[in-house]
């Protein structure tokens, strides 16, 4: 059978774009949830008996939920422009309604930050992504989550699995601004 070139916002390809999203997200082991900005391009190869292969090309921006999160794309906000990783997506995903069988064949996301010299022609003021792997953020991680281990009423004391995100803005002098994952260690707060 031919392929076919349905319309983008026709309600089989929104299904198997969210379907494709959906597993494409929960197969990630790193980074954050990506949200659907709009369907790029779609083919359908009708099967047989029942059911269609649809190759899909996907434009994407990350969201504020980080993979771990498992949470669905829909559930979760984009982040604002200036802050934002975008890209596409290229999948294939097969779906047969009757069966109730949604299965992802291969996918390929190509993702990249916002450029810095767009976000300066937009907002001058506003943080800057960094590498989060310098020091300097792992420093600044440990020391929030220093804070956060004397608040809190946690009954064990927590540690910087890693730092997920990192940005910088010159103020009067440098700020720091950290996104990280913790885990929960054996040590007792009750422990000295």
């Amino acid at each position: 059978t031919a392929l076919l070139s349905p319309t983008c916002n026709d309600t089989a390809v929104e299904e198997a774009a969210d379907l494709a999203l959906r597993q494409i997200n929960a197969d990630r082991k790193e980074g954050y949830i990506l949200s659907l900005y709009r369907i790029f391009s779609v083919r359908e190869h009708p099967q047989d008996i029942t059911g269609s292969v649809f190759y899909l090309i996907l434009d994407v921006v990350d969201t504020e939920c980080h993979v771990l999160s498992k949470k669905l794309w829909k559930n979760c906000v984009p982040r604002s422009a200036h802050t934002t990783v975008y890209g596409q997506c290229k999948a294939i995903i097969y779906i047969n309604q009757a069966r109730n069988i949604a299965h992802l064949n291969t996918y390929e996301c190509i993702l990249q930050p916002v450029p810095p010299r767009y976000i300066w022609t937009v907002c001058p003021d506003c943080p800057v992504d960094d590498c989060p792997t310098e020091p300097k953020y792992l420093e600044a991680a440990v020391q929030s989550l220093a804070k956060f281990n004397e608040e809190s009423e946690q009954t064990s004391y927590f540690s910087v699995l890693n730092v997920t995100r990192a940005s910088m803005q010159w103020v009067v002098g440098p700020a720091y601004f950290v996104e990280f994952l913790i885990q929960e260690t054996s040590c007792s707060k009750n422990d000295t």
